[in-house]
């Protein structure tokens, strides 16, 4: 689904409402990681997606699936929001509602995500190095990775923290090494 400010309109309220119930708590980081295996599992999955936006199927099946998603062992509030999401009509918005929530627990505990694009995988050495200059360059507390292939570089990386972009590919030196003879 894309994000519209329509969208951000209702999420944000809804993932406000959510990371305070947690912050009472005290289970900020559970229900986080929660929110993060049940965005992963709707972005591997366009079935599950969909059968969350469609207005046809019963609320009462929607739930079902949220239980057996999140097993027994899951966080109750996480549980009861995902239902009140459910019984409220915004089962559509699920993922922008979370998204939205593990951005501003980011935001509390003052980390910065940056999105890694790279030709290969990297090493844990790698992803260490880059979270170290990340956390110099933004002055943050802690850095979340989220790393992504992309055949299209032909070797080095792209790192996208907010609106800054640090283009260290291939790709991305060889198109200044070409503007560069352009101006010469």
């Amino acid at each position: 689904m894309k994000t519209s400010v329509v969208t951000g309109e209702v999420a944000e309220p809804y993932a406000r409402a959510l990371l305070s119930l947690t912050q009472d708590s005290g289970t900020t980081s559970e229900v986080n990681a929660s929110a993060a295996s049940v965005l992963e599992l709707l972005e591997q999955s366009q079935e599950l997606t969909d059968f969350f936006a469609n207005p046809l199927t019963s609320a009462d099946a929607k739930k079902g699936v949220i239980k057996k998603v999140l097993g027994d062992s899951a966080n109750g509030n996480f549980l009861n929001f995902l239902q009140l999401l459910v019984d409220r009509g915004r089962a559509a918005l699920m993922v922008p509602i979370l998204s939205q929530y593990q951005a501003l627990v980011r935001e509390v505990n003052q980390t910065v995500l940056a999105e890694v694009s790279s030709a290969v995988e990297l090493s844990d050495a790698q992803k260490e190095s880059i979270r170290q200059k990340v956390m110099t360059m933004t002055k943050a507390q802690a850095v979340e990775l989220s790393t992504s292939l992309d055949a299209s570089l032909l070797g080095g990386v792209i790192i996208k923290v907010g609106s800054q972009v640090v283009d260290a590919s291939l790709r991305g030196q060889l198109r200044r090494i070409g503007i560069q003879l352009g101006t010469a």
